[in-house]
């Protein structure tokens, strides 16, 4: 039925089996490849007939919550179908994980790029071109955030009702919860605690709920190879139903400072020519209805809220659960995250 019987993480039998209950195209498995691109999740390319697919499922040692959140997934990019929202197509979603041992799902191939592995030379050549890339990235969320997520079908795919009181107290416990591995020192973060005292005190009063994608950066997304518009947004695990504005701020979060740095900016050069974070915000000002005058809040709260995320790598490392040399590295980036929280509380 294939050309291998299974590669790791994916018996390619069962799934051509599986793909044959769902009425897919019949015939062999071919070509499969692993295809990098995030540091979890397991990405394989493959072709049957005559067409091609992308399957998403977790890591092979999965995490207690790995098959909830490829369902949760699937289930976004489905509602996502018909918007103007940059995304990959679902094509189906299989929740059961008896079949290749985890939640997992198909979606179109994207043709495009991601920033931070390389700029084609259309893209490195021209610094309009990586202007109007950053201004494409604030469209996608901006679109995203006018989705009335009811009438696309996710009731019930997050609890907006007292989203932004429960954020704080959310990454604490998870920070807090890093103590469970084995030889990890506690962290050793600058600021933790000033940063939490300010999201609580600094709270905006309202919101209104929308879609978030959750991871919002430029490693999270892909390009379109013959301009400068967004051929998707990808990696959908923090999506939820809450406040879009914490995806600008996540932007923000991660855009690179003027004088160099930002997680969003590993590998991309040229940069001259990317929108100023004023830039940014003027865009998402035309293009969204919600106000920005808070924005500062939600930048602090994406800071800490991806460093307490990346510190968990940190943390497995010291139980042996993850490359000392990627905790490592990660570590240093949520100390920069909480640097950048730093100084934006001083500035405000």
């Amino acid at each position: 039925m294939s050309d291998a019987t299974t590669i790791p993480g994916v018996d390619l039998d069962a799934l051509g089996a599986w793909m044959d209950g769902q009425g897919l195209a019949p015939g062999p498995i071919e070509a499969p490849e692993q295809l990098g691109g995030g540091t979890q999740n397991i990405l394989l390319r493959f072709r049957r007939g005559g067409r091609t697919y992308v399957l998403r499922r977790p890591p092979v040692h999965k995490r207690a919550n790995s098959d909830e959140t490829m369902r949760r997934e699937a289930r976004v990019l489905g509602a996502l179908a018909g918007s103007d929202v940059p995304h990959a197509a679902l094509i189906a979603a299989c929740g059961d994980t008896e079949v290749i041992g985890a939640a997992f799902y198909l979606m179109e191939p994207v043709r495009g790029f991601t920033p931070t592995v390389e700029l084609p030379a259309l893209h490195a050549g021209d610094p309009a071109i990586r202007h109007r890339m950053g201004l494409s990235m604030v469209d996608a969320i901006a679109a995203l955030g006018a989705l009335d997520y009811r009438e696309v079908g996710l009731e019930g795919f997050g609890r907006p009702e007292g989203y932004l009181e429960r954020q704080v107290a959310r990454w604490r416990s998870q920070l807090e919860g890093y103590a469970s591995f084995e030889g990890y020192p506690g962290p050793e973060i600058p600021g933790v605690e000033e940063v939490a005292t300010w999201l609580e005190a600094n709270r905006p009063a309202t919101f209104l709920p929308g879609i978030i994608h959750g991871d919002f950066h430029l490693a999270n997304v892909m390009f379109e190879l013959d301009g400068p518009e967004l051929a998707a947004l990808v990696d959908w695990e923090l999506s939820t139903i809450g406040d879009p504005l914490l995806d600008l701020g996540w932007l923000l979060a991660t855009w690179p400072a003027p004088e160099g740095g930002g997680l969003g900016s590993i590998g991309i050069q040229p940069w001259d020519g990317f929108p100023t974070e004023p830039e940014l915000l003027a865009r998402y000002a035309e293009r969204a209805t919600r106000g920005i005058d808070t924005v500062a809040w939600y930048v602090v709260l994406a800071c800490y809220k991806l460093g307490i995320i990346l510190e968990g790598t940190h943390a497995r490392a010291f139980a042996g659960k993850a490359p000392k040399t990627t905790g490592d590295v990660l570590h240093a980036t949520t100390v920069g995250l909480f640097e950048r929280a730093l100084q934006r509380i001083r500035a405000s």
